[in-house]
């Protein structure tokens, strides 16, 4: 069935039905043409014979001696008739021995052969012999006032004739068909066979197989089609390579971009998403309650009302959206298929550095102003009291100078701290790291908050557990690091706490950790402690235990990650507070 549908089944057929149709017509026409010949050649050797006979007749008197001349010159197998005026008749010999004698009578009744006596012309019919069933081609010529001469045979011998003929132009037919076959066979493959290789060769184009070529075996249309198919093979791959590469890069790009992107089509489906964009859509996806295994294409409801107003307005939009506590900026561009918008691609980028960067900003300059607004406050109000004699004994002069001097030492140490800080997250930390002694390093440290302990009623314990007495570090820096902390927990531990201060170190690390008990950091306020200015007591009310500038923590922070450290916080309220160092010590 395979072999009627392919192309050289169809040429095949196609030349051996046009050529067997040619062959059926020339056969016919040969056919009657032969058929014809043969009754016509037949009939005119008879006529010959008959006008030989006629002419012996008339010019002999013997008529024995024509009656012989006519058996020489007739066909053994044909039969000669004379019929005279009179009424007599002759007939000569046939080695046919089926043939009669033809009567006269009979001759003179038929319609057709009777002209031959009466109408003085030449007749002819094929018919039955009376008194016989042999089929006949009779022919007569009249003779001049004698009578007439008729000719006859069997139409067995002209038959016959034509059966050959006929065998023989059958035979050259079937001759021809079987040539004609093998030769549209032959011609149809010689055809077709580049045409198969082509088709071979695209079917492995489709699959991916771009360095299949077709073999050039002539150099005609077909041979100039497989060199056309061929480059077309190298032009393709070029082509597929270049946009595989330029996908890849594209891919890449997408893949490694800091920013979320989004491609859409008009439906809403997403289409091309990288990691960030992925991490949004969940969060989206999270915050609204949708089920995100239900149907992970379809983009959420933000970005579909976008979506929308971009495809009508056929222009960019943005969109601040704020999900699971982060803040993104969204783009969306048209993307177009000619002028027909066909989708839009979105650009997100996470802000929320950047809102926090400028809230801090915002809180820093307020802190700063806060913080040097009742210093310069007092400043001003008791140098004025002095200047305009408020102050009359030496006694109250004293006591103001003495308040202008501790808030005037209050704002140096703010700048300081200020200056400090901005060098240290400018990267101009220069650390002096030197070996020292761990014990005795910290021992001089404990000594420092003794009396302002005892002053606070506070129990300060140290509990050293040195695997290694010699340690790596700026002292300098680090005896800031935990004055602060130490200072911090003495300072918001109430009555009759404690605070405990542990340092342990070994050939790799060095652990401290300062605990108190006093009152703690609200569990919202954590994250924040290492802040600048940040500070739990949200009304900034003040006393003599707890004052500062919300610097002190930031600063111990940079200090201890220039160290190549970290410090952490834990805390509970109403129960107390350890901050932990972890430094690391060269091997």
């Amino acid at each position: 069935m395979m072999f009627w549908r392919s192309v050289v089944g169809k040429l095949a057929m196609t030349i051996l039905l046009l050529v067997s149709f040619v062959l059926f017509i020339l056969t016919i026409l040969l056919l009657e043409f032969f058929e014809n010949y043969h009754v016509n050649q037949a009939e005119k050797d008879m006529l010959q014979t008959a006008n030989q006979v006629s002419r012996m007749v008339v010019q002999y008197e013997d008529q024995q001696l024509a009656q012989e001349n006519a058996e020489l010159v007739k066909d053994p197998l044909s039969r000669v008739s004379v019929i005279y005026s009179d009424g007599t008749s002759w007939a000569s010999d046939s080695t046919d021995s089926d043939l009669n004698k033809l009567n006269a009578d009979w001759l003179h009744d038929d319609d057709e052969l009777k002209g031959a006596f009466t109408d003085d012309e030449n007749v002819k019919k094929q018919t039955l012999l009376p008194d016989t069933n042999i089929e006949a081609m009779v022919v007569g010529i009249p003779i001049k006032q004698k009578g007439a001469v008729f000719v006859y045979q069997s139409l067995d011998i002209v038959n016959q004739t034509k059966a050959e003929t006929t065998k023989i132009i059958l035979l050259a037919a079937g001759i021809a068909i079987i040539l004609t076959t093998i030769f549209a066979f032959f011609l149809s493959t010689k055809i077709t066979s580049p045409l198969i290789k082509m088709r071979e060769a695209a079917v492995d184009l489709t699959k991916g197989e771009f360095n299949t070529k077709v073999p050039i075996l002539t150099r005609d249309e077909i041979g100039e089609l497989a060199m056309a198919f061929n480059r077309m093979g190298r032009q393709l791959k070029f082509h597929i390579n270049a946009l595989r590469q330029e996908k890849e890069q594209i891919s890449s790009i997408v893949s490694s971009m800091a920013d979320g992107v989004i491609t859409l089509n008009r439906n809403g489906d997403m289409q091309i998403t990288n990691r960030p964009a992925e991490l949004f859509i969940e969060n989206l996806y999270y915050e609204n309650d949708y089920d995100i295994a239900e149907d992970r294409s379809k983009a959420p409801e933000p970005l579909t009302k976008l979506l929308a107003s971009v495809i009508q307005d056929e222009r960019e939009a943005t969109e601040e959206i704020t999900t699971q506590g982060r803040t993104w900026v969204m783009i969306m561009t048209p993307l177009y298929d000619q002028s027909h918008v066909r989708g839009a691609v979105a650009v997100l980028r996470d802000m929320t550095e950047e809102r926090r960067s400028d809230k801090l900003r915002e809180d820093f300059i307020a802190n700063v102003s806060h913080e040097l607004r009742t210093p310069i406050s007092m400043l001003q109000g008791y140098s004025e009291a002095i200047v305009d004699g408020v102050a009359e004994s030496k006694e109250e002069k004293n006591e103001l100078a003495q308040i202008i001097r501790d808030e005037s030492m209050r704002m140096g140490r703010l700048v300081n701290e200020l200056l400090d800080l901005a060098r240290m997250e400018a990267g101009h930390n220069q650390l002096n790291k030197e070996t020292i002694d761990a014990g005795a390093y910290i021992d001089r440290i404990m000594k420092k908050f003794k009396g302002l302990a005892e002053e606070n009623d506070v129990t300060l314990h140290l509990d050293k557990q040195l695997e290694t007495e010699s340690i790596v570090i700026d002292p300098d820096r680090m005896e800031q690091v935990f004055t602060n902390l130490i200072d911090n927990a003495i300072r918001h531990t109430d009555d009759h706490g404690f605070v405990a201060v542990t340092v342990e170190s070994s050939e790799t690390n060095v652990y401290a950790s300062i605990k108190d008990n006093g009152a703690g950091i609200p569990e919202d306020d954590l994250a924040f402690v290492f802040e600048r200015f940040y500070k739990a007591d949200k009304s900034r009310t003040r006393n003599g235990k707890k004052k500062g500038t919300g610097l002190g923590l930031a600063i111990a922070k940079n200090i201890v990650e220039a160290h190549g450290g970290s410090i952490t916080v834990k805390s509970t309220k109403n129960e107390g507070t350890t901050f932990e160092i972890h430094l690391p010590q060269q091997a």
